[in-house]
Parts: C-alpha cells; structure tokens; sequence
C-alpha cells in the first residue's frame, strides 16, 4: 500500500459524491479551491454561494494544527477572503520544522456550531481501526482519553453492534444518527480505498452530520481501478518539499509509461547511491545502509519496475548524472541490485544500464565510482557478464553476483569501498 495524502478540498468531494452513492446521505458541503491561477471574478461566477453566505478561509496544504496557527479566518465576506488570500499566497511558512510557501487554500462557508466530534479511520496490516470521540476539535490531543477506538478485521462488516461501543456515551437521541453517519464513512472509506481518514471536527448542523475539517489519504497502487471515482485527482508533495529538476522529469517519465519508476535525491553529496529493481527490494537496500550507520552518505532512493530499454536508460542517466557530480577524489559506490526476478528479463533491463554507463565513461572515472551489482532471475547469466564486460571496457571496478549471493551483501563491499 502506498499512502498518499490528499487536499482537504479532494477529500470532501470524494466523501461528498460517494456518500450519497453508497448510503444515501446528503451532505451539503460547499467548497472552493484558490491557488496563484485562480480568477476570483470567474470563481464567483461558478461558486454562487461565495457571495451570500459568510466564509471561512484556511491553507490546503496537507499540514494540521492550521487553527492553533493561526492561519484560519472565520466569518468572512468574499472581499475579505480575497483580502486574506492575497496576503498570504506565495508567503512562506514555517510548520513543525518544514518551511514552504503557501500555494493553496480552501474556501468554505462559515458554520456555527457548538458540537465537535472526532471520527478517525485508519487501515492497518489486518484490518480498520476506528475511533470517535464526543470532544473533538482542537483539544483532541489534551482530551484524548475520552478517545474510543475498535479494531474491525479485514472483510469484517461494520455492523451496528461493532460501532455501539464508540458512541455508547452520546445521547440517544443522536447515537443512531452518528452511528449511520460512521457506518457510511466507512462504506466509502473502503470503496475508494482510503488508507485514512480523519474528521476533526464535524458538527451536527440541524441534526445531521457536517464535516468541518477532514484529512484524508488515499492507496495510490489502487488508483488503476478507482480513475473514474477518484476523478481530477491529484497527489501534493508533502508541505515543505519541492521537487529537484532531475526528480520531476523522472515523475514526469513516471507518468507517461506502464512501467514504475522512482528516484527521489536524499543528499546530493552523497558517497552512496542506488538502482536497485523492485521497491519492496528498494527498501531493504536503504534501510541496510542505514542500519550499517551510513544513512547519511545515501545519495538517492529509487526504484524501477517493468521500463523499457530506453526508460531505463533515462532513468539511469539521471543517477549517474548525480552520482558523479562535483568530484572531490574520494570514492564512491553504486548500487545495482535487486531480487531474483520471477518474469523480468534481467539482461534486457541490463542494457539500458550499460547504454547510460558507456555514454558517462569520463564522468564515471572522474568521480571515481565502483560499481556493485547482485542480480537473479530470467536470463540474469547474460546480464552480469554484460555488466562485467562494461566495467572491463571502461576501466571502472565493477563486482558482479548472482543469485547465490545474499541480496543484501553488495551493500557491505559498497561501504567498504568508500
């Protein structure tokens, strides 16, 4: 599962659209979405309601705690929204030690109410844990005591007997209300393949539900069967991040193929870096440079599955282009490895890299690279003696292992090679 997190405004509409669909429940959520591109007369023009209604006005940003930051505005005309928004777009902030700009916000009409409840969804190795409380809002953490939570098994139902115990302590007049409302989340929590969750607050507006504030995060590996749910959907960077040149054209690349490729730059002065097949592979070789205490000499975090020749040739020419950067004398390791491969051709794979390896020849030798590769599966024989054979023609140390080899012992000869 790969959690990604998504805007506030996307999370509304999500809820909104498949609320309805899955257990007939309105919500009358209102929403606007403001970045640098917005037009606030044509916003107007498709948002009737921005001008009758009082506003509310705070950062989609994908960072909490906007209320005790005091970053969200209440009881707003639209002028003065306006007014909020322009002096504060592009302003950089600092949350919880991230700093970014602000590029994002969401417009709301104003709610006032005097109930707050906590719901939260979240999926786990075996199963949802779900917890409410009748003390939501902003003091959640201070109050979480008065927190109830159950754990529902996969392909468990949600039944009313499962959710009794969360909201056993609300009046009874409501308790069935709520515990519909819950149930509906949920129904649509699994349906879109939400991974979390969170609404804090929600209020009762005329004794029916209101999400005031809502976090959620979507797996992004089910986003093959949900495109015509999910719509217009995008996935931010998280607050604070701002992608290098080399790591957008490999998004970019990343979007345009069947194939999986990801490279995201750590430290670009950095002794160590990877290509590595296979990101459950991908993992173990990070986490094992850091658990061998050189976490801070990785270079890079990438993983590839499925490209053809030529993407792996850009994406390998992307890793050396930063692998050999700024040369200083010392020596530095690359990483080609994987697990053994059940379908893929490892010498075809291979050949992509060898493309990028013979075109960086001088910038490889200049940055004094040794190369380490582990690799099995479907013709991977051919592979590593191409491989061996590459490093020969270069005059750059290449150390080839097959599947005899433990996946994780070139990461060792990596770091005493540096």
């Amino acid at each position: 599962m790969a959690r990604k997190k998504i805007r506030e405004y996307d999370s509304k509409r999500l809820l909104k659209e498949h609320l309805k669909r899955l257990a007939n429940i309105n919500l009358p959520l209102c929403s606007a979405q403001v970045t640098k591109s917005t037009d606030f007369t044509v916003l107007l023009e498709k948002e009737i309601w921005l001008s009758s209604r009082r506003l509310v006005v705070k950062p989609d940003m994908l960072f909490g705690k906007r209320g005790k930051s005091g970053l969200v505005a209440l009881n707003l005309d639209f002028a003065e929204v306006i007014q909020f928004v322009k002096k504060r777009l592009g302003e950089e902030i600092e949350i919880e030690g991230c700093k970014g700009p602000i590029t994002t916000f969401i417009i709301e009409p104003f709610v006032p109410h005097k109930e707050e409840y906590f719901l939260a969804i979240d999926s786990e190795r075996l199963g949802c844990s779900i917890s409410f409380s009748g003390c939501g809002g902003i003091e959640i953490e201070e109050n979480w005591d008065k927190v109830n939570s159950i754990f529902l098994p996969t392909d468990s139902l949600l039944t009313e007997e499962e959710i009794a115990p969360l909201i056993a302590s609300l009046p009874s007049e409501i308790r069935g209300k709520i515990g519909n409302f819950i149930k509906g989340v949920f129904a649509v929590f699994q349906d879109l393949d939400f991974s979390f969750v969170e609404m804090n607050p929600f209020t009762l507006i005329n004794g029916e539900p209101y999400p005031l504030d809502l976090r959620g995060e979507l797996d992004e590996n089910a986003g093959f069967k949900n495109e015509d749910k999910w719509g217009d959907l995008e996935f931010p960077l998280p607050f604070g991040r701002v992608l290098s040149p080399e790591e957008k054209f490999i998004h970019e690349l990343n979007e345009t193929t069947s194939a999986s490729l990801k490279f995201t730059l750590l430290n670009p002065k950095g002794r160590i870096w990877n290509m590595v097949a296979g990101g459950g592979a991908s993992l173990i070789y990070t986490d094992t440079v850091g658990d061998l205490g050189y976490a801070a000499e990785l270079g890079n975090y990438t993983e590839y599955g499925g490209p053809s020749e030529e993407e792996m040739l850009k994406l390998a020419r992307i890793i050396l282009d930063c692998a050999t950067a700024n040369p200083d004398g010392r020596k530095r390791s690359l990483l080609v490895g994987g697990n053994i491969a059940n379908l893929t051709d490892v010498g075809a794979t291979f050949d992509g890299i060898i493309r990028a390896l013979k075109e960086k020849k001088s910038e490889l030798r200049e940055a004094n690279i040794h190369i380490y590769v582990r690799r099995g599966g479907p013709n991977y024989q051919t592979g590593l003696a191409k491989m061996q054979a590459v490093g020969e023609e270069l005059g750059v140390p290449v150390e080839v292992y097959g599947p005899e080899a433990i996946m994780t012992g070139i990461c060792n000869r990596a770091i005493e090679g540096i």
